[in-house]
């Protein structure tokens, strides 16, 4: 194998390596077993059988994880001796805090990095009431705003990266529920807490010269208590701090969690503009003076004081906080402290929650994946045979790619999410399309098929980096200015596009290469579908395009018209019924009752209180329906014996932030995209990019609206966004051939180009229209709820995304132009090469 090859196939495995040690294990491992394997010292062994028999003996220890905590502080056993595989920081001597990193950090392992959602599995919740002080004398205004941005600020806790899908909404007025998949609190029931933390951050004044137990408080001061740890002593200092702070977390822009100069962990501030000038001056004041020794600046968090340091000068920049923090403590105070909230929180309820979709439902979902993974299998490996081999392997590569970068974020895999990675099955395949149809032209003029192999990734090369660079600059908007769903989508679509080119242009054309090179391929057969077209597509335009946009101007309408119907709980909040019973009801038959009644939307979970109790039926409906819902209920399950225990009113899970976020980022995206395209095109391809997307964005939402019993739920978000990159990478590759055509034809008009372009990419299109259309019809015909509105969703975007490309990006392009293509030379005629397509063109120069 030559040096080419063997760099490629190299980097290829390390990367599947990569992924796979993240997708393994796939379930989660019990605690206890995966305890056994780790460690095979007798010693340990005999702790955990301990262990294991608290757990099963002692009620108020709830599991294996909690029982080994117990036993090392209770015989201060240092459990990290048994583990040397895990290395813990040397500076850390308290035995307490190394266990307690030790066994987070195995039982993290032993669990399965990808989750499975709240959807699929369930996971748990807590519901959070506000201090009643923080509300005293606040308008009721004023409360839903502060409520709205606790919230907000909540869900940036538990959702880092967008991709955990949990749900973060209000209940009543003084409430907030929270909903994580993966997480078991009877595994670590602390873990949670960072949640509910206010990250209340304080610089306060220390008193220069009384000291608790010598002199009496002063006036507006408070004594409080500072620890400091060296190995497994405590040693404690007693000041008096002033009650009232001189600055506040307030002024801080970004904590960051560093490492300090002796290895340990501390957590660097810096201030915005305004905290730095009132930093500066706080530290003046503080700093030495003639005859005045230099005062101390108290920096406490949550009530509680970290540090008190010296101040030998004025500082105007960042500070930090210092304490005995390890890299874990340290990493997730910061993202408290970046996310503070205005008031404390207190734990109302903690329960497990079950699967808000059904068993049926859930068993539809994966019929309808696995019958459109089939299906465009079969149709590429009919219609491509080797190459179809060669495409399907790739894209099982690509998915195990994806899965494991999003693994590597603590992504948690919902239905609508396996949904999504179906349908982009169907649309990495078009990269291969456009490939194998570039070798087929190749191979109609007489070249070799080595020539033709050679030929057709130089020429292909440039639409998908176009295609993909266009959608990744889509992504990162998604991914920097967007919040919840949003921000999760903008990283997924990230890294497919990645994986997608690397797939296509690394590892497709090394197997091809090898095949071709060992002569295992001497023939690329394939089938056709369109042979040679010579349709004139511009002549249509008019009557298309103004068909096409009545559509439109029609499905706003409606939407206007059905506004106050149009959305589901996850946007416009509702009422939520808590039934206690006697006998199980299926999810299933109560959604099938509410769609046979016309009661609206219906979502339903049963919850278990941790620590004991009955379990309790949950059932969420639009505004004023909960009593016609719990009506209908109780006289088609009279065996059931519901009891209404409580009615709340709920709030939108995607709130108004996340709305707001979604239509800048796709506002910004679109300018992005029409400045990209202008540099590396020109300005009358980047308009028709921009009004094909938008026209495909109002039509895909104008015919969802006007088709009878559909809803706008959260994952609807993803759909429509998933539309944009679709359109995006349809009107480039007619675009690139356009630019490309205009080179090798320098005489013919632009009227004649365009339809040369269309007719040339119109075999590709349709292809790829029907490779995507198979994944999303499988998903709409098997599939049940929003299951079935994504695939909807997505059918209609596929079709017109490829109608856009056709009779809206293409005539806009033309009519910028007037029609003359001397106006597009005099703009940018030439497509740009690149330092790496500089080895295809040696190559066939020496052939």
């Amino acid at each position: 194998m030559s040096g080419k090859h063997l760099w490629k196939l190299l980097l290829t495995i390390v990367i599947v390596g990569f992924s796979l040690s993240y997708l393994i294990p796939l379930e989660d491992q019990d605690f206890a077993e995966f305890l056994r394997e780790a460690s095979d010292n007798p010693e340990f062994t005999e702790i955990l059988d301990r262990a294991v028999e608290l757990e099963e003996g002692d009620t108020k220890v709830v599991s294996v994880y909690m029982a080994l905590k117990t036993i090392g502080t209770e015989e201060k056993i240092d459990l990290s001796q048994y583990f040397p595989q895990i290395n813990l920081e040397r500076s850390l001597r308290n035995v307490d805090k190394r266990n307690k990193i030790l066994l987070t950090a195995l039982l993290n392992e032993s669990k399965a990095d990808l989750k499975r959602g709240l959807d699929i599995a369930g996971g748990v919740a807590m519901t959070l009431q506000v201090d009643p002080a923080a509300f005293e004398g606040v308008e009721a205004y004023e409360r839903r705003e502060k409520l709205s941005k606790a919230i907000e600020i909540i869900g940036a806790r538990v959702d880092t990266y967008g991709v955990s899908e949990p749900i973060v909404r209000s209940i009543g007025d003084e409430r907030i529920e929270v909903q994580i998949a993966g997480i078991s609190l009877k595994d670590n029931p602390e873990v949670l807490d960072d949640i509910k933390r206010p990250a209340r951050l304080d610089f306060r004044e220390v008193h220069r010269t009384d000291r608790p137990g010598i002199d009496p408080v002063p006036f507006g001061y408070e004594a409080m208590t500072l620890s400091r740890e060296s190995g497994d002593q405590v040693f404690e200092e007693t000041l008096y701090i002033n009650k009232f702070p001189a600055l506040t977390g307030k002024y801080v822009d970004k904590a960051n969690a560093v490492q300090n100069s002796v290895g340990g962990y501390e957590i660097s501030l810096s201030f915005d503009s305004e905290g730095s000038s009132r930093f500066g001056d706080l530290t003046s004041k503080l700093a030495p003076t003639q005859g005045n020794p230099p005062g101390r600046l108290a920096i406490v968090l949550d009530g509680k004081l970290y540090s008190a340091p010296n101040v030998n000068e004025p500082i105007y920049g960042n500070a930090s906080i210092s304490g005995s923090f390890t890299q874990r403590e340290a990493v997730e105070l910061a993202n408290v402290l970046n996310n503070p909230l205005e008031f404390s929180l207190a734990v109302a309820e903690l329960y497990e929650v079950g699967p808000t979709l059904a068993e049926t439902a859930v068993d539809s979902g994966k019929k309808a994946a696995y019958w459109g993974v089939s299906l465009v299998a079969a149709f590429m490996l009919t219609y491509y045979m080797v190459g179809g081999v060669i495409a399907l392997t790739t894209v099982v590569l690509n998915l195990v790619i994806v899965l494991g970068a999003l693994a590597s974020v603590g992504a948690t895999l919902t239905l609508p999410g396996i949904a999504g990675v179906i349908l982009t099955i169907g649309m990495a395949v078009d990269a291969n399309i456009l490939i194998f149809e570039r070798i087929r032209e190749e191979l109609r003029a007489g070249k070799t098929l080595k020539s033709a192999l050679l030929g057709g990734f130089d020429k292909v090369f440039s639409t998908i980096f176009d295609a993909n660079v266009t959608t990744f600059l889509v992504a990162l908007v998604m991914f920097y200015l967007g919040t919840g769903p949003v921000k999760g989508f903008g990283l997924t679509l990230a890294i497919g596009v990645i994986t997608t080119m690397f797939c296509a242009l690394v590892v497709s054309r090394l197997l091809l290469e090898l095949l071709i090179e060992t002569n295992l391929m001497k023939k690329f057969p394939m089938l056709s579908i369109v042979n040679k077209p010579k349709i004139s597509f511009l002549k249509f335009r008019l009557p298309a395009f103004a068909s096409s946009w009545s559509l439109v101007l029609i499905g706003i309408i409606a939407l206007f018209i059905k506004w106050d119907s149009i959305f589901g709980i996850d946007f416009t909040g509702g009422d939520e019924v808590s039934l206690s019973f006697q006998t199980r009801i299926e999810e299933s038959d109560i959604v099938n009752l509410a769609v046979e009644q016309n009661l609206g939307e219906v979502s339903v979970q049963y919850v278990s209180p941790l620590g004991g109790g009955a379990e309790v039926l949950k059932v969420q409906t639009p505004f004023e329906m909960g009593e016609g819902v719990v009506e209908a209920l109780q006289q088609s399950f009279p065996a059931a014996g519901l009891t209404v225990d409580g009615k709340n009113v709920i709030g939108p899970s995607v709130g108004g932030e996340i709305q707001k976020n979604a239509l800048y980022a796709i506002g910004l995206s679109l300018g992005l995209i029409l400045l990209y395209i202008a540099v590396r095109f020109e300005i009358g391809y980047g308009i028709g990019a921009i009004v094909a997307t938008i026209h495909d964005i109002l039509l895909t939402i104008g015919v969802f609206v006007l088709v009878p019993g559909h809803q706008f739920t959260a994952p609807m978000i993803a759909a429509i966004l998933l539309i944009v990159g679709y359109s995006l990478n349809d009107t480039i590759v007619v675009f690139d051939r356009i630019r490309e055509e205009l080179q090798l034809k320098p005489t013919a008009k632009l009227y004649d180009i365009v339809n040369l372009a269309l007719n040339a990419v119109l075999s590709r299109s349709l292809l790829t229209s029907m490779t995507t259309l198979l994944a999303a019809g499988s998903l709409w015909f098997f599939g049940t709820g929003v299951i079935n509105d994504i695939a909807f969703t997505f059918m209609i975007g596929i079709i017109t995304g490829t109608f856009s490309s056709i009779f809206i990006a293409s005539p806009i392009f033309f009519w910028w132009h007037k029609g003359d293509r001397r106006s597009v030379e005099k703009s940018h005629d030439v497509a740009p090469e690149y330092e790496w397509q500089a080895g295809v063109k040696e190559v066939k120069e020496g052939s």
